[in-house]
């Protein structure tokens, strides 16, 4: 059976947290006078790309100071939304171990900050299953540009088309592909027909096993 890696992206595909930063980005916009910030919109453009170059986009005159300030209170928002409610996507924790028990390699490639990935991970305790963890502040360039994920390749001894990609994200999906790795969609931010081309499409890791995962590859 082929050798291959496993690589997750955190936000949506581990958690389903994306309504709440959805919330939060909401509220920073009508604090700011920025209009109603749509779930399309959300989910299109800012869904998966790092806060930081959000907010630059978002505030193109602001110095490095009011940005770090702005992201601060994006995540202190959020935070407070969803601290009482962080729990792993249904089937996440077992399908870890049923993985690390096969001998597979995993990696974490986020966008978010290392603080957010400390957040998620003091509620959800799966930190001990990843070989590898790779954080927005880790790349230069964002999804849909594949370096996070290369990245995590490289950082796993692994070829990238020995790779399989979770992810929620339209972003993060069409990144796996540049980056010539399979790729599973989870539809935690979008619905099953808007997550092409994924290899596979999946609700949550109850309906996956390693076995699965590993037809991808043969």
């Amino acid at each position: 059976m082929k050798k291959f890696a496993a690589i997750f992206d955190m936000d949506g595909t581990m958690v389903d947290n994306t309504p709440y930063h959805l919330k939060s980005w909401q509220t920073l916009f009508k604090k700011y006078d920025m209009g109603d910030l749509s779930p399309e919109t959300y989910y299109t453009q800012i869904s998966g790309v790092p806060i930081m170059d959000t907010l630059k986009r978002l505030f193109p005159d602001a110095e490095e100071s009011r940005l770090r300030g702005l992201l601060q209170e994006k995540e202190g928002l959020y935070k407070q939304l969803y601290g009482p409610y962080a729990t792993p996507i249904n089937g996440l924790e077992n399908f870890l171990i049923e993985l690390k028990n096969a001998g597979i390699k995993l990696a974490m490639a986020s966008s978010a900050t290392i603080d957010d990935i400390d957040f998620i991970l003091s509620h959800v305790p799966v930190r001990n299953y990843f070989d590898a963890i790779i954080d927005g502040n880790r790349v230069s360039k964002s999804k849909p540009n594949p370096q996070i994920f290369l990245k995590a390749a490289d950082d796993l001894g692994v070829k990238p088309e020995d790779c399989v990609v979770f992810e929620d994200s339209l972003a993060g999906i069409k990144a796996a592909n540049a980056a010539g790795m399979k790729v599973i969609g989870i539809t935690t931010s979008h619905p099953p027909d808007k997550l092409q081309p994924a290899d596979l499409i999946i609700a949550d890791y109850t309906a996956l096993d390693f076995k699965k995962l590993a037809d991808l590859f043969n």
